[in-house]
């Protein structure tokens, strides 16, 4: 019998900026298939980054992997 796998929270950060050119630090959590080897990069929608073309917040920008954050144990 095979093997289930067990797939990897991860966490995707934004590589947008607003206006005055700051990190949005927005950020999707997805899951990644435990057999892939190499980053996840997704192109996804960030509603805090500043779109240069029209002038207005909110576009679809580019979203990488990266370290999770520390779960908080009381």
């Amino acid at each position: 019998m095979a093997k289930k796998g067990v797939a990897t929270k991860v966490r995707l950060v934004s590589t947008g900026t607003t206006e005055a050119g700051e990190p949005t630090g927005y950020t999707y959590y997805t899951n990644k298939g435990r057999l892939a080897t190499e980053k996840l990069a997704k192109k996804k929608y960030d509603p805090r980054a500043f779109n240069k073309d029209s002038g207005k917040t909110g576009c679809h920008v580019e979203f990488v992997e990266k370290k999770m954050p520390p779960s908080k144990k009381n």
